[in-house]
């Protein structure tokens, strides 16, 4: 196995897989590298085989994350960050169709709500190092479900192909009255 090679690379010790038999973690840590290993319920059936997990990571700051934080979008309305970036991935905050400048929504139209949301998670992107293209989930959350059609016209000319996944859900209520409010997970370089 290819992890193997790499554990003798780093001098650490062979490990026994066959002796978790139970769901624990085991993990072996060096100075700029940490490898863990999981193995969940080793026993074998029919239906599934024995696995195990390996991770190793070579940067001392692998685990670290990083709050993003941009005045060319709205300020989080809480005690969270517009963005998090954390092990080469993105993840933003619910946006809201709120101008940056004012605090105030753009007018009361799901329309118009919809591209200030949009243009506001393109201010987050670029300043987290990360674009359209760059977005791997979105999760739309809409005030009112008939607004689908109407949201989708506009969401389309933002995300290039493949578009990325996303779900879409009707709420009982978002921040501020919002029509809308959309987050995302993007990969960074």
């Amino acid at each position: 196995m290819a992890w193997c090679a790499a554990a003798k690379s780093l001098h650490m010790p062979a490990i026994d897989v066959s002796a978790l038999r139970f769901r624990a973690p085991l993990a072996f840590g060096a100075e700029v590298c940490c490898v863990s290993l999981v193995g969940a319920n080793l026993r074998r059936s029919a239906r599934s085989p024995a696995f195990a997990s390996l991770g190793i990571s070579t940067e001392a700051s692998s685990g670290i994350k990083e709050a993003v934080q941009t005045d060319k979008a709205p300020a989080a309305l809480g005690p969270y960050c517009q963005a998090i970036k954390a092990n080469n991935m993105l993840f933003m905050s619910g946006v809201l169709g709120l101008v940056p400048e004012t605090g105030k929504f753009v007018s009361d139209s799901v329309e118009d709500q919809t591209e200030q949301v949009l243009k506001n998670m393109g201010e987050i992107l670029e300043a987290s190092g990360a674009s359209y293209a760059s977005v791997v989930k979105t999760t739309i959350m809409l005030a009112d479900l008939k607004d689908f059609k109407k949201v989708n016209e506009i969401y389309g000319k933002y995300f290039p192909a493949p578009a990325p996944a996303r779900s879409t859900y009707q709420v009982a209520a978002l921040p501020l009255d919002a029509r809308i409010e959309i987050e995302c997970i993007a990969t960074l370089q």
